[in-house]
């Protein structure tokens, strides 16, 4: 393992700006900087949806996940750096596939919900998404490997899956939208 915390603060970013990976310093609010943040957020996110009992399949593959975001966060954190691979999407597409073989088809849109856990995967899928686009951004005026928007836009469509699985696996059920409701 690389160098111990032994102070947390540093005082060095009090000026608004913090440290690359690579040593070099930036605005807090630079393009790089919102991009890992936001794919630290989704880690944490995770986080919570592993803090609910879940069905050992979604459990592993969560964990792996947090393990892959932390990664990719080095990666976005050091220009040039490569932590996410073909290989890892693969991955996400692999799980995937296995969740969403036992899923009835979708005639119906999928409102946020169902179950504490689903509601939470729900809530780690739109955070993913947003990464996902502050990637993109990111993309347009510095190097970003293609892996990592690619691994982003999977792991949103995982957690899709996963949402689904964990509203069915707690009892609740998905919550459809209905597109031919009155309103009062």
């Amino acid at each position: 393992m690389g160098n111990r915390l032994t102070r947390i603060y540093t005082r060095t970013g009090d000026d608004g700006s913090t440290g690359l990976g690579d040593g070099s310093r930036v605005s807090k609010d630079s393009a790089r900087v919102t991009a890992y943040g936001t794919v630290d957020e989704l880690n944490s996110q995770i986080g919570v949806v592993l803090a609910h009992t879940l069905p050992d399949t979604v459990q592993i593959a969560l964990i792996k996940i947090q393990h892959q975001l932390f990664d990719l966060g080095g990666e976005l954190c050091i220009p040039g750096h490569a932590a996410i691979h073909d290989a890892d999407i693969e991955g996400l597409e692999h799980v995937l596939d296995a969740l969403n073989a036992d899923l009835p088809a979708l005639k119906d849109f999928i409102l946020p919900g169902g179950s504490a856990s689903a509601a939470h995967c729900h809530v780690a899928r739109t955070v993913c998404r947003r990464a996902e686009r502050e990637v993109v951004t990111l993309s347009h005026h510095d190097a970003v490997r293609p892996q990592a928007v690619r691994f982003l836009n999977r792991l949103s469509d995982l957690l899709f899956v996963m949402a689904r699985v964990l509203a069915r696996a707690d009892g609740a059920g998905e919550v459809l939208w209905n597109h031919t409701r009155r309103h009062a």
